[in-house]
């Protein structure tokens, strides 16, 4: 059987580096003055939303407002302490649909509950239950006893939290286990461990004022690996056996708790997936600031190493799925969950129906039937789209292929058609959609005339006899912009068939004119329109689309427009996007639909 690895697709924001601390094997904190202004901020989470991440990791040294100046800088932004700062860029997060972690080192009840409001999860590593490290003199906050007081915190109030262990610090491979059996009872308590890092200790270069964000980004992009540092005197050489022994422990002494390893710190993580490893951490787009010389494996890299072992590589949010709910999350990151991020929600409650049994007897028959044009009922559709077995199959394609023979013949046909999307700003967020963009996005865009001209140009330079046209739903945009389009369009090449506007866009029209769709498909016909697509038919089942877009219009909805569109004597096709989550008695029931239109 397959076993799924997961990642996570995410870009750091080094908020500030200064930290109370003196932790000897760190080369990310400062105890100088460090702190993003704001608009460096909203730069970076542009940049993170360029880069397609959902999450936003957010790490900072332990108590930067220690230092006055970080203090100032925090008052002059307005910010009463530097977690309502924290708290301030994980709201211009949410806004762009990124997942905001944080990971601020030990904090209070306090503000813990301050960052629940804007966080899908935190992180706080326990690192060794050794209170006499010598890789911790002068950080009070790594003691132990602190640190699982703040994890146990973060249970009490019901925050889905990361946690783990730094091996090879100079703790004894005893107190390595010691410290996996003390998350292991936290996480008995609440239940809020969500994953436990097992990560080595990996000596680094000191960097000499040099920013660590930027090495990591450089690293990232370039694929260039720093010079190894020697190994301190404090610290332990770790062998495989060793990470090995852990692995097998964590899943021992947590078993519904995630396993993560960091892919970019040895060579060996594939060996430890074998030995039960599940997670692979985030893949920040811009690097590991904690070990900037160490660029993360590509996904595809780390896929293709899985396959050949049997194991798949899927990846998960910042949060993982059995906290999806309102007992573990605000309700702000749960819309946010629910608009972008839908796919990710565990199929229990979300308004499946309850399964059904598929009857495969009736295949046969349903075969027969269907190859003579007979209607075929619900069950009969079920147990087609649920057929696996090969024999079957081909008996389905024969009699498909006798019916395309008698009814279309042996000519294929296509057309040689120019796709414009005039704007990629849409307010709707489908969880599966790579297109539309939040109108604050800075790969939103919108062609202006000029542009959308020489595209049609362009079209009818290449050959094509048809332009189709969809966009996002744009908030701005109303019936009046939709028939400007096609007006140009006509003028420009009066010879292109115009195919547009989705169903989607249409009820947009319909809501910003006060006009029925028969009505708004008049006047899109009388500006030039041809024929109408019928796209954002997804699956035609309510139930599926609740869960993969809850802004999508019901099935009654689209079917109304697709009509009038017919009504107004404008043809149009129709679309299935099947193959995620969807049952085969949901893909029955939009063939149920698709059969009543025609």
């Amino acid at each position: 059987m397959v076993r799924r690895v997961t990642f996570s697709r995410n870009f750091t924001l080094s908020l500030s580096r200064t930290c109370r601390c003196y932790c000897k094997y760190c080369a990310f904190a400062t105890h100088q003055a460090h702190l993003y202004a704001p608009e460096e901020v909203e730069s970076l989470l542009d940049e993170a939303t360029r880069r397609n991440a959902k999450e936003l990791l957010v790490l900072t040294g332990e108590q930067p407002e220690v230092n006055s100046e970080v203090a100032a800088r925090l008052k002059s932004y307005g910010h009463a302490d530097f977690t309502a700062y924290v708290v301030w860029a994980c709201e211009r997060a949410l806004e762009r649909g990124m997942l905001p972690h944080t990971n601020l080192g030990v904090l209070s009840k306090q503000d813990l509950t301050r960052l629940r409001e804007v966080t899908a999860s935190q992180g706080l590593m326990l690192e060794s239950v050794n209170p006499d490290l010598e890789a911790h003199r002068g950080s009070p906050s790594k003691h132990p006893a602190r640190r699982l007081e703040a994890i146990r915190a973060a249970g009490e109030l019901k925050i889905p939290i990361t946690s783990g262990i730094l091996v090879g610090i100079g703790e004894s491979p005893r107190e390595r286990v010691q410290a996996l059996e003390a998350l292991a009872a936290v996480h008995a308590e609440y239940g809020h461990l969500q994953e436990v890092i097992l990560q080595n200790f990996v000596a680094h270069p000191r960097y000499h004022g040099a920013e660590p964000a930027t090495i990591a980004d450089d690293a990232q992009r370039f694929g260039a690996h720093g010079e190894a540092a020697a190994m301190p005197a404090w610290g332990s050489e770790i062998t495989l056996e060793d990470m090995r022994l852990l692995v097998r422990e964590a899943r021992r002494l947590m078993p519904d708790v995630g396993v993560q390893i960091p892919p970019n710190l040895s060579d060996w993580w594939l060996a430890l997936v074998k030995d039960g490893a599940t997670d692979l951490g985030g893949l920040s787009a811009n690097g590991d600031h904690i070990s900037p010389e160490h660029p993360f494996p590509s996904p595809h890299r780390m896929r293709k190493a899985l396959e050949q072992d049997g194991h798949a590589l899927t990846e998960r949010l910042c949060v993982y799925p059995q906290y999806l709910d309102r007992e573990w999350l605000e309700q702000g990151v749960l819309d946010v969950i629910k608009t972008r991020y839908w796919s990710f929600i565990p199929r229990r409650g979300s308004g499946r129906r309850t399964e059904r049994a598929i009857r495969s007897d009736l295949v046969p028959g349903a075969i027969e039937r269907g190859r003579h044009g007979a209607e075929l009922g619900e069950e009969e559709l079920t147990a087609l789209f649920a057929e696996s077995r090969p024999e079957a199959i081909e008996d389905m394609r024969q009699a498909a292929d006798e019916l395309r023979c008698e009814l279309a013949g042996d000519t294929v046909t296509y057309v040689v058609n120019r796709n414009i999307n005039v704007s990629n700003v849409c307010v709707v967020g489908c969880a599966f959609c790579g297109f539309g963009q939040g109108r604050r996005s800075p790969d939103a865009y919108e062609h202006d005339r000029a542009e959308f001209v020489k595209r049609v140009e362009d079209a009818v330079s290449f050959g094509a006899t048809e332009l189709c046209m969809q966009s996002g739903i744009h908030p701005d945009w109303g019936l009046a912009d939709y028939e400007g389009w096609l007006a140009l369009a006509r003028e420009v090449a009066p010879q292109l068939h115009l195919h547009a506007y989705s169903a989607m866009e249409v009820d947009h029209m319909c809501e910003t004119s006060g006009l029925a769709p028969i009505e708004v498909f008049e006047r899109l016909r009388e500006a030039g329109l041809g024929s109408t697509p019928g796209t954002a038919a997804e699956v035609l089942h309510d139930g599926v689309r609740q869960r993969i877009s809850p802004n999508k219009l019901p099935v009654a909805r689209w079917v109304e427009i697709i009509e009038a569109s017919h009504a107004a004597g404008l043809r149009s096709t129709v679309t299935v996007m099947f193959g995620h989550i969807e049952e085969p008695w949901e893909l029955a029931e939009h063939m149920r639909v698709v059969r009543e239109v025609q």
